[in-house]
């Protein structure tokens, strides 16, 4: 497998797998590969603004089908602009049928990545035998029911921190006061949760996220009037709390404590992030941590038991959480996930990636101050030191801002070199 491959990552128009592409984007342009990214979340204003048409249900899917259509063409021309190595799909992005029989009659490799629950959204029955390779954060049936119908290149990837994102903080006294708390829940209010929470009223619980409306015993302990809370708070919250609550979604919402298979991304992160959490117990969750790392729980009664011990032992919590980093950093971040996603597809993929003509970044007769000069470009691009010409040229175009001399002469070679089939002597 080449070094460095030129990877479009597509995005979903809004969701949680947004930020989940966000973090693979950054990933695998830190491992040195040259990424672009379709930002789905720009056509997500039109898409909603079919909403105010005020028209019939059957109508309003249409016109909305038929907008995913123009934005799923919308990647095709980014394909056919930016020639990557691998399309990398987040779930719900928009990509429609049509679109991925084209990639794949245009022999373009493609994967995503379904970072949700197949039980609850189960759109992947019609879209992963178009996939090249479908990454998925459950096992069991899952596999064997992908294996069904056709998508016989399944890879288990569990989620991820990213640690330049998710990493301990040295907050300012101001900061320790607005997100600390002896217990806080940082997520949206599904119905398991409310019915959980209204049992730990008494530890001084705070809660931050949305979707908490309506719960009359809850929403005096919810933070920001539930508004929705950045990333980089979230990170903030996460150190200032003595114990963070994780806990999963239920399918049954009568059910506060449920017993599903995948770990979501906030136990990864509040690992990363060095934060003492409590996270009920999940099928897949021993596989990711051991038990001396994440303190678990299986009931309400034993989640309130732990809750009161670990507050009254901030050693113990200490040791917990530095354990729990300690293995976040070293197996579970964005880039061990791209570095794996990507071995399995070279495994997988016959030929791939496609051989390309890379060219030579310098001409022979190039000055030796020019090539420093380049080579400090490159550097400050975040580029490998052996990228092709043209890929940064790419990369040279990607940038904001006005174009230094040097960006300028890179353009106008560029150019010449469309005109000419080669450099100018």
């Amino acid at each position: 497998m080449a070094n460095s491959l030129r990877i479009l990552v597509v995005l979903p128009l809004y969701g949680g797998s947004l930020p989940i592409g966000r973090y693979c984007s950054r990933a695998l342009s830190q491992a040195g590969h040259l990424v672009e990214v379709f930002e789905g979340p720009d056509f997500y204003p039109s898409y909603q603004g079919l909403d105010s048409l005020r028209v019939t249900s059957d109508r309003l899917e249409f016109l909305q089908n038929s907008y995913l259509q123009v934005v799923s063409q919308a990647v095709l021309a980014k394909v056919e602009t930016f020639e990557p190595d691998l399309v990398l799909a987040l779930a719900q992005a928009p990509l429609t049928r049509q679109a991925l029989k084209r990639l794949r009659r245009d022999k373009v490799a493609t994967a995503m990545w379904f970072v949700e629950d197949c039980r609850l959204f189960t759109y992947w029955q019609a879209f992963a035998p178009l996939y090249d390779v479908f990454a998925v954060i459950q096992k069991g049936s899952f596999f064997e029911n992908l294996n069904e119908i056709g998508q016989k290149n399944v890879l288990y990837l569990p989620l991820a921190a990213q640690p330049d994102v998710h990493r301990p903080l040295d907050l300012t006294p101001a900061e320790a006061r607005r997100f600390g708390s002896d217990l806080s829940f940082m997520g949206a209010g599904y119905p398991n949760r409310r019915l959980a929470f209204r049992e730990l009223t008494g530890f001084g619980l705070r809660i931050w996220g949305t979707e908490w409306e309506g719960d009359h015993v809850l929403w005096p302990l919810v933070q920001m009037a539930g508004a929705r809370v950045s990333t980089e708070d979230c990170v903030r919250i996460f150190n200032a709390t003595k114990v963070n609550l994780n806990l999963h979604s239920s399918v049954d919402p009568k059910q506060a404590v449920g017993s599903g298979d995948f770990v979501n991304p906030r136990t990864f992160e509040l690992a990363a992030c060095g934060a003492f959490q409590l996270v009920d117990r999940r099928e897949l969750l021993a596989e990711a941590f051991d038990q001396d790392e994440l303190a678990t729980f299986g009931s309400i009664e034993e989640l309130k038991d732990k809750i009161a011990y670990f507050l009254a032992h901030p050693d113990e919590r200490e040791a917990f959480a530095h354990r729990a980093r300690a293995r976040a950093l070293r197996e579970h971040t964005y880039q061990a996930r791209m570095d794996r996603l990507l071995e399995f597809v070279s495994e997988r993929l016959a030929n791939w990636p496609r051989p390309r003509d890379a060219g030579e970044l310098f001409a022979p007769d190039f000055p030796e101050d020019l090539r420093r000069e380049i080579q400090g470009l490159v550097a400050r691009l975040g580029l490998p030191a052996d990228v092709s010409f043209k890929d940064l040229v790419w990369a040279v175009r990607r940038q904001q801002g006005e174009l230094s001399d040097l960006d300028t002469a890179l353009l106008f070679l560029d150019e010449w070199r469309k005109l000419y089939g080669k450099r100018p002597d």
